[in-house]
């Protein structure tokens, strides 16, 4: 029984994608064509233990499946002719298999779909993956991973996707996405973004397999060799990659004799054959594939030709001028043409905001530094650096780095221990203090936790606020600028706001979307409670954001739909009724809304903001800000998300006592 189990489930994750995207082809719904297929893998699951593994189990998964949505079309009386055409190709057994996966792929890959969705979706649907092997893989929950799924076949559905190979024209953009899909697997399994391991050599292989049948399906598109070409190279140095206890070792450090020699000559068989393909301007996978193999074909590091290297990042800058093509880009120079010529690289990318959280930009600029000798500099920025990964393994090598750099550490404080002492003062009330904690904390990550406070300046506060917050509200503006002169008075610095102009503020409110998206945002199936009921009461009252985050469940009167908020009543009418006995879920004190976990121990809230029966805090300003704007950026044109204060409709009808002054 278990060897049986054993195959089944390796037949499935070989035969899955074909047996999927033939039934799309025939019933035209990804999802109803999956659980087709998953009827057809219960059933062998149930006859194949007794009545034995047929001689070709992929024909008869296959067969099962399409006989099942034979019966599913038979059913709807709509698609007579249609039944007749697919039980004759049934009985002839030719089907355009190749041209099906391709198909699969290329609606797995949708450029409609997010892309975590498009990840995830590949992954169920063509490499055979449950939703909690996928989850293991990402490190989210498997209920996490099922909703992107479900979301992700009902987007399809909704906007009426076909299941056609695209013409000529669009073909080459529709089979991008699939390369970055397929690339962005590679790279979590190669260098995961979180956990404790380095690399997930599962997600690695699944890549490298999706990378080769799409080279397949497509043998005439240059990018999708490349791409093989690159993944098959990079996948050679995975056992030389890590040390005994799972350290990363650096590529000019690693033992070469390790790398996977079969691996790096089929890489260097798919790049021939991406060159052969290919036309005269080679497209980004190519270009990255030759730097692969400028490094496979280096006996030993100090051999490699960092020229070449670096002209070929150069060709991919102006093709693909993005931020950590540049990064990249400042290493090869960094190697090809001395450290400073690197640096000078990194220091103009300092300002992007699209690389203010990435770690290996502090990681390469501390590199560089301590070629160049300036020690305390690059021990800054490997702690940096260790601060901003999520990797416990390249956390760990990161802090090693910053140890092993020698240097003389100046005396008095750093910008993290007096971030710390400003914030646990007794006098601020506690909004205040996570206000002045958000932007500490975005100094501190930029510039650094071990910064010494003495060196701090206001053009190093400058650079930080045009990063992170140049192109905020006014308001917003303003407000960080406030905590950083409250933070400078406090430490007797100079005004660290001396560079920062305050913007004047608008009073007219933005306008109410209009009702149509805000029908999309309350019929939003995959919308939480919380946010749902905090949504609609924000709509139905009128009231201000903090007044309705202040709500306390003592003083709901859930039966005349108001509440006391200070002086005023808040009021809200059927929308938010039927929501709120389910929030509340039969809880009697603290705040209505809350935070979604419990506060660490040493920022204990007062006891007003602290709910007695689940240990959690109130919802803060900021957290619902931010989650409402990340929910409303596909409704909003600008796609830059709505603000909670757009939501403030007209109020809930009442006596003129209860939208003043409480009696």
């Amino acid at each position: 029984m278990p060897d049986t189990h054993r195959t089944i489930d390796a037949v499935w994750k070989l035969e899955s994608a074909k047996i999927i995207a033939g039934l799309t082809r025939m019933v035209h719904d990804v999802g109803l064509a999956e659980e087709l297929a998953q009827d057809a893998l219960v059933a062998a699951l149930e006859q194949w233990p007794v009545s034995g593994i047929p001689d070709n189990p992929g024909a008869w998964l296959t067969t099962t499946a399409k006989r099942r949505a034979v019966d599913h079309i038979r059913r709807d009386r709509r698609l007579t002719h249609k039944q007749e055409q697919l039980a004759h190709e049934l009985e002839q057994h030719r089907e355009p298999e190749q041209d099906d996966v391709l198909r699969l792929m290329l609606i797995s890959c949708h450029p409609v779909l997010p892309t975590e969705a498009r990840a995830a979706l590949t992954l169920r649907l063509l490499g055979g993956l449950t939703a909690e092997e996928i989850a293991r893989a990402f490190l989210v929950t498997g209920s996490v991973i099922a909703q992107r799924i479900a979301a992700a076949k009902r987007t399809l559905a909704e906007r009426r996707v076909p299941f056609d190979l695209p013409d000529e024209g669009e073909l080459t953009g529709r089979l991008s996405s699939v390369l970055e899909v397929i690339y962005l697997i590679f790279n979590e399994g190669y260098s995961a973004t979180s956990g404790d391991d380095l690399m997930r050599p599962g997600l690695c292989l699944e890549a490298l397999r999706l990378g080769r049948l799409l080279a397949e399906l497509a043998p005439q598109e240059a990018e999708a060799h490349a791409l093989v070409a690159l993944m098959e190279i990079q996948a050679s140095r995975s056992a030389a990659r890590t040390g005994p206890s799972g350290e990363p070792v650096q590529l000019h450090e690693q033992n070469r004799g390790r790398w996977d020699q079969l691996l790096i000559r089929r890489g260097f068989t798919a790049m021939l054959r991406a060159r052969q393909v290919g036309g005269t301007s080679p497209g980004p996978y190519l270009l990255q594939a030759a730097i692969a193999v400028c490094h496979a074909q280096a006996p030993t590091a100090e051999d490699t030709d960092w020229v070449r290297i670096a002209g070929l990042y150069e060709a991919l800058a102006r093709l693909l001028p993005t931020p950590v093509v540049q990064l990249n880009r400042a290493v090869s120079l960094g190697m090809a043409h001395g450290p400073q010529a690197g640096l000078d690289l990194v220091d103009s990318l300092l300002a992007d905001p699209a690389l203010r959280d990435y770690h290996l930009l502090p990681s390469v600029r501390g590199d560089l530094l301590a070629r160049l000798d300036r020690r305390h500099e690059a021990r800054l920025e490997f702690h940096r650096a260790a601060a901003l990964t999520r990797n416990a393994a390249e956390r760990a090598f990161l802090e090693r780095r910053a140890d092993a750099v020698t240097d003389t550490v100046p005396a008095g404080p750093t910008l993290g221990e007096a971030a710390r002492a400003f914030l646990a003062r007794d006098e601020p009330a506690a909004a205040t203090v996570r206000s002045y904690e958000q932007t500490l904390r975005r100094l501190c990550l930029t510039l650094g936790d071990r910064h010494p406070l003495a060196s701090l300046t206001a053009d190093q506060v400058a650079g930080v606020f045009a990063t992170a917050w140049g192109g905020a509200a006014a308001r917003t503006w303003n407000r960080h600028r406030s905590a950083v002169r409250s933070f400078g008075s406090w430490a007797r610095l100079d005004d660290l706001a001396a560079e920062l102009e305050r913007r004047p503020e608008t009073a007219s409110p933005a306008p109410t979307p209009d009702p149509a998206r805000l029908d999309t945002l309350w019929d939003d199936p995959d919308l939480p409670l919380r946010e749902r009921t905090l949504w609609r009461l924000l709509h139905e009252s009128g009231a201000a954001v903090k007044t309705v985050l202040s709500l306390n469940v003592e003083d709901l009167d859930l039966e005349d739909r108001r509440a006391p908020a200070g002086r005023t009543w808040v009021s809200w009418r059927a929308g938010t009724a039927r929501l709120l006995p389910a929030l509340l879920a039969g809880r009697t004190r603290g705040p209505v809304f809350l935070s979604e976990r419990r506060p660490g121990p040493g920022r204990t809230p007062a006891p007003a903001d602290l709910c007695p029966q689940t240990g959690r805090r109130r919802l803060s300003y900021e957290r619902a800000e931010y989650l409402f704007k990340e929910a409303t950026r596909p409704l909003d044109p600008t796609a830059g998300g709505y603000t909670l204060g757009r939501l403030r409709g007209r109020p809930a009808e009442r006596t003129p006592h209860m939208l003043s002054e409480r009696a």
